[in-house]
């Protein structure tokens, strides 16, 4: 809850905000449906418009795209659809001399089944990269070695019939587990991070890192007693073993120490774990891990005021010394937080998001309103929906293309019909409309980041809970003598709230009565100096 102590000049990363791209709908270039590295270099000006100080792009590396990306098939190069490695340079350096950091997605627990390594590793068990991945006999039964269950449902464990072995794949079969107990496996992956700081990139999103490492001997995992059938396959099990081992934290300490050695470089870890575990992986002074270990409690838990106030602080009394807090409530992974909790809600939530301490990061598109986009049986990409329909797992959703304007054909993201549809409402939101309306969504997100660029305290200042009741979530942001107050309902109904002091923004645009807060509204309110 402390502020940074005085005299220190913090990172890039602790005031900034950053904005997730995924690449495929962002902007088509190229006229062939899918966005690619020269789309998203032409809208970098609205980027930066925008108010954000870094972009993570979702992987850009070459993939049969099995699942679409993040099953790479060449860790230092660009997948041909997106482009060159020379467009990524460009794309760089375009970033830069607009203030914008760039951030890769970077994949190392599994690979493509079609990397050069797999392939070598499944030519035979003497090959000199058969340990590069993870290899076991059959079980006793002549089975698969244990009971792990894939991300995307059924066994973990993959028969290969050349070699009588199984090879472990905790996503897709085509995405086999890296054995990151092999020091020839850590050596290469740090080789991959060299290859991207030494071309510019600026940190990156590591995917599953809690997955890195797999306990030994493969014991089975414990079932889960609170499974129902609506819950996916994978959670009928507590991943245990395969997951989360104490092992891994070494190697994400030399991740932060190859990181370190480049200078203003960001890790960012993709960790779901409850919070003492999560916050383990900040490391300590001694051996520091990530910088920031992703905490999507806003993704995971109810949205009502007393549930975010108690998250909110948990969070913070489980942030190790140092530990710098952050935020997400929209992913390319998750349902869109209009579709969630509804439009009005949505921009409360962007409030929320803006006023918190800690590094928020930003989804494209959440920043229109955009929700649930229906998508037709035939055209589901999601190999995760495709293999357990009807659970709410899939990820489509929440990938569809970019809308820049309702006046060109596929709302300005390609001149064809893109890889998957637009949202239904694309001929009147979509980013031309929205900046022509003072009062829309993405002026709102322009309003909430430039406000946050200009006050200390919602940037860097203490976080202070005022109150969490009823439909009211009540906090302080404090830096020095300035503390702000953000006041939110999260209801439906008006609510009594005195309003001690200037009103800064409202998500409503207008300020209303100073003794109540109109249904779906959220302000921030000046309180004057701190005595």
């Amino acid at each position: 809850m402390n502020e940074k102590s005085a005299g220190r000049i913090p990172p890039w990363w602790e005031r900034g905000v950053i904005y997730q791209i995924y690449p495929r709908s962002f902007q088509d270039s190229d006229g062939d449906g899918v966005g690619d590295l020269r789309g998203i270099k032409q809208r970098l000006d609205y980027v930066a418009a925008l108010g954000v100080d870094a972009i993570w792009l979702s992987p850009v590396f070459p993939s049969p795209m099995a699942d679409f990306g993040y099953d790479v098939a060449d860790y230092t190069d660009i997948e041909p659809m997106f482009g060159t490695i020379e467009d990524f340079d460009r794309l760089v350096a375009a970033a830069h001399r607009r203030g914008l950091k760039l951030l890769l997605d970077f994949v190392p627990n599994h690979s493509s089944d079609r990397h050069p390594w797999f392939v070598d590793s499944r030519a035979s068990k003497g090959s000199a990269k058969r340990d590069w991945y993870i290899w076991a006999p059959p079980g006793p039964d002549g089975g698969p070695p244990n009971n792990w269950i894939s991300d995307f449902g059924g066994s973990s464990w993959e028969w290969d019939e050349a070699s009588g072995e199984y090879y472990l794949h905790a996503f897709l079969k085509e995405q086999p587990d890296l054995n990151w107990r092999n020091p020839d496996v850590q050596a290469a992956m740090f080789d991959v991070m060299r290859f991207w700081f030494d071309r510019g990139v600026d940190g990156f999103r590591i995917d599953v890192l809690w997955h890195i490492v797999k306990a030994e001997g493969f014991p089975d995992n414990p079932v889960n007693p609170y499974w129902h059938d609506r819950l996916g396959q994978r959670d009928m099990l507590i991943q245990r073993h395969s997951t989360d081992q104490p092992e891994a934290h070494a190697i994400a300490a030399e991740m932060r120490r190859l990181a370190d050695s480049y200078g203003d470089r960001l890790l960012v870890g993709e960790i779901f774990l409850p919070n003492d575990r999560l916050c383990a992986w900040y490391g300590n002074d001694e051996r520091p891990e990530v910088h920031l270990p992703f905490n999507f409690a806003l993704i995971e838990n109810a949205w009502n005021a007393e549930t975010i106030g108690r998250l909110v602080a948990d969070y913070e009394a489980a942030l190790p010394p140092g530990g710098w807090p952050n935020w997400v409530y929209g992913s390319h992974d998750a349902a869109r937080i209009a579709a969630r909790i509804g439009e009005a809600q949505a921009r409360v939530a962007a409030m929320l998001l803006l006023t918190l301490r800690g590094t928020p990061t930003l989804y494209q598109g959440d920043e229109l309103g955009i929700g649930r986009v229906e998508i037709p049986a035939d055209r589901i990409r999601d190999p995760r929906e495709l293999r357990e329909p009807g659970l709410g797992l899939g990820r489509d959703w929440s990938r569809t293309p970019m809308p820049w304007t309702g006046d060109a054909p596929f709302a300005g993201f390609s001149s064809v019909e893109p890889w998957l549809p637009l949202n239904g409402d694309w001929q009147t939101r979509n980013v031309a409309n929205q900046e022509a309306d003072r009062g829309s969504m993405l002026w709102l997100y322009r309003d909430l980041l430039a406000l946050r660029r200009q006050r200390t305290a919602l940037a860097l200042g203490d976080y202070q809970g005022v109150s969490a009741a009823g439909d009211l979530l009540v906090f302080d942001r404090i830096s020095g003598t300035e503390r702000l107050r953000i006041a939110l309902n999260l209801g439906e109904v008006e609510t009594g709230f005195v309003r001690e002091g200037a009103c800064l923004l409202s998500t409503l645009g207008n300020e209303a009565d100073r003794d109540v807060l109109r249904p779906n509204e959220g302000i921030i309110i000046d309180l004057g100096a701190v005595a």
